[in-house]
């Protein structure tokens, strides 16, 4: 998993690239990004592509100067967190935490 940001320096967005390893997306046929950004919207989740290597990659624009909680969502049924996010928080269900990115 890894997390690539590069700032526009045209305006205050960043160009976010979320990608899941093979070994870390566990066999999944799709993997969902969802978070703060997409209100965790399941029925709109951010669709990561699906490399020939396995691995799932996307790059979203994301406003600069904020954070946002996010996970993976593997063949709509498992939730995993990156393990390279900027931090973790609750995420206010038990025991779960949430990834997060900081822009």
């Amino acid at each position: 998993m890894s997390l690539k940001k590069q700032y526009l320096k045209s305006k205050p967005v960043c160009k976010v690239t979320f990608l899941l390893d093979k070994e870390e997306a566990l066999g999944a046929e799709r993997v969902d990004l969802l978070g703060e950004f997409n209100n965790w919207n399941t029925a709109e989740p951010v669709i990561m592509k699906k490399l020939k290597n396995g691995s799932f990659k996307v790059v979203i624009d994301l406003p600069a100067e904020q954070e946002f909680q996010f996970k993976y969502l593997l063949d709509g049924e498992k939730w995993v967190n990156d393990a390279n996010a900027d931090k973790f928080v609750g995420s206010g269900l038990g025991a779960e935490e949430n990834s997060v990115v900081t822009l």
